[in-house]
């Protein structure tokens, strides 16, 4: 009996080391050819943007028949469902300006009408009252980072806190790319987190921490901006892109 025991004991040992090396190599290909490629990227654009003139993407230009225009001026480092932990899928893009916090604009994607709660320092969300790719449904754009490392808002003054169902035109300036991280004195590099949220129902947003309530941007831009699709560096249009009429 204690033989088998034994046998038994050690067939479950050998099943959880297998499992746990399947898992620590399933990680290792992850990181090394998913998020540390990006990562890799995001680190040479900080170091030296100038080098890297094609991964640079400018403020309101538009793919043909996409409905946004590109919200500011900058590298598109991490995309729709890139992973940054086990069991984490980024929600939305992280689009990297060269410089300090307060230079680079932000513009409205899409027209719709704003909000910002009373405590956000750095954030914004629009309501777009018609998905113009999904019409009878209701989206929201959002948009965080507006802010320096301390929390100072670089939100345009025309949106102070409180502010609720403004409407602005696609193209509106927002504020400027920021580098608070929600902890004063602790910033992230330079850049706007941009996602789009599903509506909840009621008439207001889910919440935006969890992927599976915000959406693929990419048909939105046409471009193709979810770690899915997107290959090296240069993210182009599906066609080639041009300005906002």
């Amino acid at each position: 009996m204690t033989s088998r025991r034994l046998t038994r004991g050690l067939k479950i040992a050998l099943a959880v080391g297998l499992l746990c090396s399947c898992a620590a190599v399933l990680g290792w290909y992850l990181w090394n050819h998913l998020l540390k490629g990006r990562s890799d990227l995001v680190l040479r654009w900080i170091r030296d943007p100038q080098a890297h003139p094609t991964w640079e993407r400018q403020a309101l230009a538009r793919c043909p028949s996409a409905p946004f225009v590109f919200p500011t001026t900058g590298f598109t480092g991490y995309l729709w469902g890139d992973s940054f932990r086990p069991g984490h899928r980024h929600q939305g893009i992280d689009i990297f300006a060269p410089g300090r916090a307060g230079k680079t604009p932000v513009f409205a994607a899409y027209p719709g009408y704003l909000t910002r709660l009373p405590d956000w320092k750095s954030s914004l969300i629009i309501r777009i009252p018609e998905d113009p790719l999904h019409p009878g449904r209701q989206i929201w754009s959002y948009y965080t980072h507006l802010a320096d490392p301390d929390g100072r808002s670089l939100i345009s003054e025309d949106y102070p806190p409180g502010t609720a169902e403004v409407y602005v035109e696609q193209g509106t300036l927002l504020g400027y790319q920021g580098n608070y991280s929600g902890t004063p004195g602790k910033p992230v590099g330079v850049h706007l987190h941009f996602s789009l949220v599903q509506d909840d129902g009621s008439g207001s947003f889910k919440n935006e921490l969890e992927i599976d309530n915000t959406l693929d941007p990419s048909p939105y831009f046409g471009m193709p901006l979810n770690a899915a699709e997107a290959e090296g560096p240069i993210i182009t249009c599906r066609e080639t892109s041009q300005p906002v009429n």
